[in-house]
């Protein structure tokens, strides 16, 4: 994944200049993990890094032309992104099948041997007995749609559409369609105000949140509210980025809302497999368990992006 420099920027320096430099570094280093993909070949490992590159960089620009916009030719920056918003999810989903089972057959491992969780009706070694099989019911289901996600991404690197944004990443990673008035105005003056924009939809997105405070731990319902926060934060990170200054924070932030993320979709995939017509009680058991588990963890992330973004509350001194 490619990471900014940090290097100091001059507050006077022109804003094209500024958001130029990075769009083409992130467009480089697109290009690098595309070379890294097709030279990985049947080796896992190399290619799960290398699309994971692809994917970084792929957000950095998508994100920064959101952000931008108005520095850089609208009708290009609209179309591009669009196309790499696209190229972004269809490379997501694999791995996120792959690590969406690691994550919950190590769950189910754990909870299986855990002396402190009740059986139901008083049966001793329910959830040991349901857990074999929860397991081989899950690695069924999310290998399927790992194998259909590997199955269109294959499709979607070979395709003529996804060329056309190979093509127009190489273009950009030694030119950058700029708007010819707004690129001209300094960092100060232009960028910075439209990194604030995205600041304040991130604030405000987080003021709406629903509150965490344990009383309805497993209200599936809210979980929207706290994706569209991780999206906004993200999305202010890259502007931070592109200004050169320190994210340490959102990254931070950002990794509580990635687990935030995980968990709750790994606990609709338990609850989904429980929904399978005539498994054993047992099985339904263990799910139903897991499903709890992956609840709870959800809300440890929140509480963690809290503890990590929100600012400590005031003393009042008495």
């Amino acid at each position: 994944m490619a990471q900014p420099n940090h290097d100091p920027i001059t507050a006077t320096a022109d804003a094209g200049a500024v958001l130029g430099a990075y769009l083409r570094a992130q467009a480089t280093a697109f290009l690098r993990g595309l070379r890294l993909h097709e030279e990985s070949g049947a080796d896992a490992a190399e290619g799960s890094d290398a699309a994971r590159s692809l994917r970084g960089a792929a957000r950095r620009i998508s994100g920064s032309l959101a952000t931008f916009r108005v520095v850089t030719e609208s009708s290009w920056a609209d179309g591009l992104r669009t196309e790499l918003v696209w190229l972004s999810s269809t490379l997501a989903d694999e791995h996120a099948y792959a690590a969406r089972l690691t994550r919950l057959m190590d769950a189910l491992h754990r909870l299986s041997g855990s002396p402190e969780l009740p059986a139901p009706r008083g049966t001793a070694g329910a959830l040991t007995v349901g857990s074999a099989r929860a397991g081989a019911l899950l690695e069924r289901q999310l290998t399927l749609a790992r194998t259909r996600a590997h199955s269109a991404t294959l499709q979607a690197l070979g395709s003529s559409r996804f060329h056309a944004v190979a093509d127009a990443v190489a273009v950009l990673a030694s030119e950058v369609p700029l708007d010819a008035v707004a690129a001209r105005g300094r960092v100060t003056d232009v960028l910075v105000p439209l990194a604030a924009v995205a600041e304040t939809r991130l604030s405000t997105a987080v003021a709406a949140l629903p509150p965490v405070d344990g009383a309805h731990p497993y209200n599936a319902d809210h979980d929207g509210p706290w994706h569209e926060v991780r999206r906004l934060l993200r999305v202010h990170r890259y502007a931070r980025e592109a200004l050169g200054e320190d994210v340490t924070r959102p990254a931070a932030a950002g990794e509580a809302l990635d687990r935030h993320r995980d968990a709750a979709e790994a606990a609709t995939a338990s609850a989904t497999a429980a929904r399978t017509p005539r498994i054993a009680p047992a099985t339904a058991y263990a799910l139903g368990v897991l499903h709890a588990d992956q609840r709870h963890e959800v809300e440890a992330a929140r509480l963690e992006f809290q503890h990590l973004w929100l600012p400590e509350p005031a003393v009042t001194p008495r």
